[in-house]
């Protein structure tokens, strides 16, 4: 599947739920936000039956989002349904980890591939003040678990100027012992981020060289992935950057987003798209919700342009999606 840029279109970050058990500063307000009620979300019936459509015009990687994804009951029968489709080549799924150690035996039976937890300081008091809530050791305990059972982790945190620029150091350390990614996203000036001020992918690269010397490449397989990596001196894992402030990687940009109540978003930034549960909901064939698909993927933008603040969407990202 092509876009009117000639990317190639084989990624889909599904949102499970818009439900979260953290308020991270940059993600959800304190007070929450006001939910999508149960019936608008997608059942898990829908959403297997929209990779199936999109496998079949060419989506080959899916990653599970939310929110925080394990909130949804018996997610594992979603992700049994989806390692079913053929064409689907891997699985992944992106968590704050909270519990994850409950989860990670029954993920990795079920088909998930790889995990990405969502973590942006080793120290308790600055994760209270960031997510709200006193669940670190939940968290280290999960990314404990599942890395015992082999299945490969990354750990994605955001470095925010005053909140937990004094861990960068820490959090990279993650990395040193066991051979878990560490990548650095920069903030993006999306809902609650937009009161925010983000660190760039120079500065904690310098920051981090000036603590651990200077690194060596470590470029990842995947030429359409966001991220630069590279390793340290003695670190098994990697330390990865995703720029979008910065470096901007839309020209090779391969993903598109579906949303909790079925809108299929084409770019985090902007709020066009395509509503496809409505049509679904309706008694559309997949032939026809295949079209919808296709002639929506041709109105993907070339790239993102965060300075065009009237132009962003105006959501949280836990109503987007992760």
């Amino acid at each position: 599947m092509k876009d009117s840029f000639g990317r190639t279109i084989d990624y889909l970050r599904i949102s499970l739920t818009d439900r979260c058990d953290l308020r991270c500063i940059y993600c959800m307000p304190a007070e929450g936000v006001e939910n999508i009620p149960h019936r608008e979300i997608l059942t898990f019936e829908e959403t297997a039956r929209l990779v199936r459509i999109m496998a079949g015009l060419g989506v080959r990687k899916i990653r599970l989002t939310g929110g925080e994804p394990l909130i949804r009951r018996d997610i594992c029968s979603l992700v049994a349904m989806i390692d079913a489709v053929d064409g689907i080549e891997e699985i992944c799924l992106t968590t704050n980890g909270t519990t994850l150690s409950d989860h990670s035996v029954m993920l990795r039976d079920a088909g998930v591939d790889r995990i990405n937890v969502s973590l942006d300081t080793v120290d308790r008091d600055v994760y209270k003040r960031i997510t709200g809530a006193d669940r670190l050791d939940d968290v280290m305990r999960g990314i404990d678990t599942a890395y015992g059972l082999g299945i490969p982790l990354k750990i994605n945190c955001v470095p925010i100027r005053n909140i937990n620029d004094s861990e960068i150091c820490s959090i990279a350390l993650l990395a040193k012992d066991r051979a878990i990614d560490v990548r650095f996203i920069e903030l993006m000036p999306i809902g609650c981020g937009k009161e925010l001020n983000g660190i760039l992918s120079d500065e904690i690269s310098a920051m981090l060289a000036e603590r651990f010397g200077d690194p060596k490449d470590a470029y990842d397989m995947d030429v359409s992935s966001p991220a630069v990596y590279h390793r340290f001196e003695g670190f098994r894992g990697r330390i990865g950057y995703i720029s979008p402030m910065s470096h901007r990687f839309c020209e090779r940009c391969d993903r598109i987003r579906l949303t909790a109540s079925g809108y299929l978003k084409l770019c985090l930034q902007y709020p066009a798209g395509a509503d496809l549960k409505t049509p679904m909901r309706n008694g559309s064939s997949d032939e026809e919700l295949a079209d919808i698909i296709k002639s929506a993927i041709l109105q993907k933008p070339r790239a993102h342009s965060f300075s065009d603040r009237d132009a962003t969407d105006d959501r949280k990202m836990v109503q987007i999606g992760g």
